[in-house]
């Protein structure tokens, strides 16, 4: 965690001018007693995890490799983000596009459905499975959610008529809530193998339990090394001092700009496979921050793709941002930039050179440029792209998360706001009281 690009811009608003809150919220944190603790079970859940159900999620994760083309993962908001990011982040970058056999493990394909409504998207992914052999991990703690329970019903019928309900039923995975809800009833009744989401973990702190465990597992990753960085997270930060601790620096540094005027915060990545990993983040400081007319305004960009697109902006826009860099300090693959003689396209300067360099030199001059323009500039450095590394950087956010909610002084569980849209939704479409 740098933050030396940020404290120039803090004047008398120094992070270190938070330690008591930080010491006063850490307690309520661990000990479970603030705002929405009833939601705090993502906090020890990567020690206290229940070793059987991992075992049993492995096996299905097996079985669904051995005998499917394609999995189908339907879900919305962090019922399917942080596995989506995971995937993305951790598995080759054209997953998709290598003959099955070059993938790890000889994993299925997986694509994700409903996280949201537009009909040609599910029509087009129906084209996708003519042929293939398929199955389904619908993910819902209610199944009442309207986005994914319509694309359940559209692709549990495809399932059925392709291979007989008996048959469709040992290919459908539920992950939701352990006793009740609408998609509880509906796998105990039709035999689903189902797994549980925690009644105190919510949706977007949700990623390392079975929502998010199942997907990767069927994508050839290691979720115990997942666990492992979670765990590791968990043992390295838990100490309340502002100088011990990297998470609680980031919550106290981004409430100091919050409170100078700096009102949007903008996640950089300049690693496309970190893109979805954006967008989870996204959400889960969206949704736990912005209430009571309360809360920074996450946004995401790809460097140095937007730079193209947005950095005039940046350059020289309004002055109500800062950045957050998440800095892989070592790319899995690298390449050489080769010498011509010909030099046709004035290159050669950078003969020798590894991409990653130069992707690297783009970055320092960038955080530079931003920093000299008035906008500040916090670097998350990343040593490499691992499962442990994942593990790690979700704990790390979560509880940041929940210490600058706290702050704000907001509950970081709830999400009122959301409720609106789909009470509308449901009059317009003339849902029965």
């Amino acid at each position: 965690m740098d933050y030396s690009d940020a404290l120039p811009f803090l004047g008398s608003m120094d992070p270190t001018r938070f330690q008591n809150e930080l010491t006063h919220f850490h307690h309520i944190i661990q000990t479970k007693a603030g705002p929405g603790r009833q939601g705090l079970g993502w906090l020890d859940f990567p020690v206290d995890y229940d070793r059987q159900e991992s075992f049993e999620l492995e096996e299905a994760a097996a079985k669904i490799r051995q005998e499917s083309d394609v999995l189908l993962v339907i879900g919305i908001g962090g019922s399917f983000m942080g596995a989506r990011a995971a995937i993305e982040m951790l598995t080759h970058s054209f997953n998709h596009d290598l003959p099955k056999e070059a993938r790890k493990r000889g994993t299925p394909q997986i694509f994700f459905v409903g996280h949201h409504l537009d009909p040609t998207y599910m029509a087009d992914l129906m084209d996708i499975l003519q042929g293939k052999d398929f199955s389904i991990n619908v993910i819902s703690k209610s199944g009442g959610t309207l986005e994914p329970a319509i694309a359940f019903r559209m692709f549990r019928q495809l399932l059925e008529d392709k291979y007989g309900p008996q048959q469709a039923a040992s290919r459908i995975y539920v992950t939701t809530d352990r006793e009740i809800g609408t998609l509880k009833a509906l796998a105990m009744q039709e035999g689903y193998k189902t797994f549980p989401i925690p009644r105190t973990i919510g949706g977007r702190y949700s990623v390392l339990t079975a929502v998010g465990l199942l997907p990767m597992a069927v994508s050839g990753i290691g979720i115990g090394e997942v666990l492992e960085g979670a765990a590791t997270a968990r043992s390295e930060l838990k100490d309340p001092a502002i100088e011990n601790n990297p998470a609680y620096q980031y919550a106290a540094i981004r409430n100091s700009l919050y409170r100078k005027g700096k009102t949007t915060e903008l996640l950089v990545s300049y690693d496309p496979r970190l893109q979805s990993f954006a967008e989870w983040w996204k959400q889960l400081f969206g949704e736990s921050e912005g209430k009571n007319l309360q809360g920074i305004f996450p946004v995401t960009a790809l460097y140095t793709t937007d730079l193209h697109a947005i950095g005039q902006y940046i350059q020289q826009g309004r002055r109500m941002i800062f950045e957050t860099t998440l800095k892989v300090e070592k790319p899995l693959r690298d390449l050489i930039i080769t010498e011509r003689v010909d030099d046709q396209d004035e290159l050669n300067y950078l003969s020798g050179n590894t991409l990653g360099s130069v992707n690297d030199k783009a970055f320092q001059g960038t955080l530079r440029a931003h920093t000299e323009g008035g906008i500040p500039n916090l670097v998350i450095g990343i040593p490499k792209i691992t499962p442990f590394s994942f593990g790690y950087l979700v704990y790390f956010f979560q509880l940041a998360c929940v210490m600058s909610s706290y702050i704000l002084g907001v509950n970081p569980f709830d999400q009122p706001g959301v409720e609106a849209y789909k009470n509308n939704m449901f009059r317009l479409l003339g849902k029965p009281e």
